[in-house]
């Protein structure tokens, strides 16, 4: 049973500082409860909602206006746990300044709704707050203008105080780097780079007069291998900053670099063309590596850079660029992995130059890797070219479209693995080899796989790669915008939407609209349930993800309830003759969002989501109510106790 509490871990007051005899400061002070973060007015799309002020139109007029942005004291960038990304907030305190130009010299009190959301480790809320500014009590400006950051040049501040936040960071970083050396070990199978290992080891091991000098001079070949890469990625951190790559990344632009790059990638490992670098480079590198000792050696591994290029930069491009989105130094964390896999055998084949005789000999085999690499690279191409149309909101790459592209991908990649499509480049196939043929099962399995994404199934093999089909979809509701469900005989009916009625989580028809729900609820003489949500509660989506979805509990919440979920999140502007002034604050309720918070509020006493109630048809409670339960067994209990209440 949910325990009747309001929090409120965030206080708002408000000063006002004087610029000139027409300009003011109004500056937003926010305390934050211990464990809890309030978040940016900057938030990168899918992670909590941004604070936002609300300044009342009609109180503006002839009163006062407003002059540039909101201004905001540095915030912290850090891994949250509990919407899984990268997000801007702050802890304990945060101040935010606005400047007007007054315009009426009588104006005395000035106030604005503060709306904003703030979470802890396990839960998140929603909440609106009226903050007063009395301008006769203004003081002098003293506050250095440096200490605020605009939206146009965030100023980011890292979290180094805690430990979560340091150690989400270093598991991030510790993936970037086993992702890199991954893609690194795929290069080396590549036809630019393995040719080339048994190679230089036997060239170090014999040019060399003792065992030991081979040894040492393949190791330091290795090293410099890694430096190269590393100096690279050291050069992308300096360039790009610890933020500046992340705030591009979420902008048109970066992605639409990143599609054309790995267009450009995947076609030329496909054998379009190779992308060389000019000769008069490679001849340069060439000459430096027969210089001998430790710089000749150096110019040895610059040219192996130079030389693969083609085969290199691809894969050290894509993880490069993919780093450079997280900031710090990721990007040379990941050249340092990618190279450490290069470099690996160049040592490891000097310390056991027997180890060579195993080697498989280099045969059109490689090409072949190459050539699934370009497939793999241009599948990834249409997932940013989907993040340009989601921003944009084109709807020319809708979900079956992008599943569609995919399909055609995987499935022609599947006939080149068993030889019924040749690409320049291949040579000829006497026999599909076991490895082959392995490969190619498990890509035209994962085309089959993918085909009934066409009609709606979920795939969550691939979940956030193709767009949602909530709203990128061009049936979000399956074919005539109707879904099937199994009646209790066993037989698939159909399921249609009634009026008013949304098709909810796990297709589940849902009310977003409590006398509309309650109207229904009469009409088919089923008890209600209450479900206080949120679009950016996380603990709700955990309730349908792992609760909702268990078999005995989805067909009582199918079949027994008219479900009625209510966003306390939900912004959408209330129509005018609806809105009113709130019991709770004496604020004006302007949002849907607010109009469910408030009634939550009011008859609960609390405003964490989710809260879950059955209710009859007059409206009255017949079950406690219970928050998150992520028990499935207590959950059932709980809900078939309601249902049984309802019955009697």
């Amino acid at each position: 049973m949910v325990q009747a509490q309001v929090l409120n871990p965030v206080t708002w007051t408000g000063d006002v500082e004087k610029l000139s005899d027409t300009e003011y400061n109004l500056i937003f002070n926010a305390e934050i409860e211990e464990h809890w973060h309030l978040y940016s007015q900057d938030m990168p799309e899918g992670g909590a909602l941004p604070t936002e002020f609300i300044y009342d139109s009609l109180s503006r007029v002839n009163n006062y206006n407003l002059i540039g942005k909101t201004l905001e004291s540095p915030y912290i960038t850090a891994y949250d746990k509990v919407f899984e990304m990268d997000l801007n907030y702050f802890d304990e305190k945060a101040t935010f300044t606005q400047k007007i130009e007054v315009l009426n010299p009588n104006l005395k009190i000035i106030e604005v709704e503060a709306s904003f959301q703030a979470c802890d480790d396990e839960r998140c809320i929603y909440q609106s707050k009226m903050v007063t500014f009395d301008l006769t009590t203004a003081t002098s400006a003293t506050e250095d203008p440096s200490n605020f950051i605009e939206d146009e040049t965030k100023t980011v501040v890292k979290k180094d105080n805690k430990p979560l936040a340091a150690e989400k960071e270093n598991k991030g970083l510790l993936t970037i780097f086993f992702t890199a050396f991954f893609l690194g070990f795929l290069v080396l199978l590549t036809p630019c780079v393995f040719p080339m290992i048994p190679m230089t080891v036997s060239f170090f091991t014999k040019q060399s007069k003792t065992r030991a000098s081979g040894i040492k001079n393949a190791l330091l070949y290795g090293f410099f291998i890694i430096v190269i890469y590393t100096l690279l990625g050291t050069a992308i951190s300096a360039i790009f900053g610890s933020n500046a790559m992340y705030e591009f990344s979420t902008g048109v632009t970066f992605n639409a670099i990143m599609f054309i790059a790995l267009m450009v990638f995947a076609f030329s490992f496909l054998g379009a063309f190779e992308i060389m670098l000019p000769n008069s480079w490679v001849n340069k590198v060439d000459s430096g590596a027969n210089r001998g000792g430790i710089v000749g050696i150096f110019f040895m591994a610059l040219a192996l850079a130079v030389v693969s290029f083609s085969c290199t930069f691809p894969i050290a491009g894509t993880a490069l660029l993919d780093a450079a989105t997280k900031g710090g130094i990721a990007p040379i964390v990941s050249m340092l992995g990618f190279s450490s896999a290069i470099a690996l055998p160049f040592g490891l084949f000097a310390f056991f130059p027997s180890w060579l005789n195993s080697l498989p000999k280099s045969g059109g085999w490689l090409n072949t890797v190459k050539v699934v690499l370009g497939f793999l690279e241009l599948a990834f191409a249409f997932k940013f070219l989907s993040m340009i149309d989601l921003v944009l909101e084109w709807h020319f790459l809708e979900r079956e479209v992008f599943l569609a592209i995919w399909i055609a991908i995987f499935g022609t990649l599947g006939l080149y693995l068993l030889g019924k499509i040749k690409l320049p480049h291949d040579s000829p196939l006497e026999h599909i080899s076991v490895g082959r043929l392995s490969m190619a099962i498990l890509a035209l399995s994962f085309t089959v796989y993918m085909v009934p994404g066409l009609w709606g199934a979920p795939l969550k093999l691939i979940s956030g790669f193709p767009p949602p089909m909530s709203t990128n979809s061009e049936s979000p509701y399956g074919v005539g915008y109707m879904k099937k469900q199994v009646s209790a005989s066993g037989e698939f009916v159909a399921k249609e939407l009634p009026k008013d009625a949304h098709f909810g989580p796990n297709d589940l028809i849902a009310f977003h609209d409590y006398d509309k729900g309650m109207a229904y609820a009469k009409k088919v003489n089923k008890p209600v349930m209450l479900d206080f949500t949120g679009l950016t509660c996380v603990n709700c989506r955990k309730m349908e993800e792992q609760v909702w979805v268990e078999d005995e509990i989805y067909a009582l919440l199918d079949n027994e309830v008219v479900l009625i979920s209510l966003y306390v999140d939900d912004r959408t502007k209330l129509p005018e003759a609806e809105q009113f002034e709130s019991e709770l604050t004496g604020n004006k309720v302007r949002t849907y969002g607010h109009k469910w918070l408030e009634f939550q509020q009011t008859r609960y006493n609390t405003n964490a989501q989710p809260l879950y109630v059955i209710q009859n048809l007059d409206g009255e409670d017949i079950s406690p109510t219970v928050g998150y339960t992520p028990d499935p067994k207590e959950y059932y209990e709980w809900l078939k106790k309601g249902i049984e209440n309802f019955k009697e």
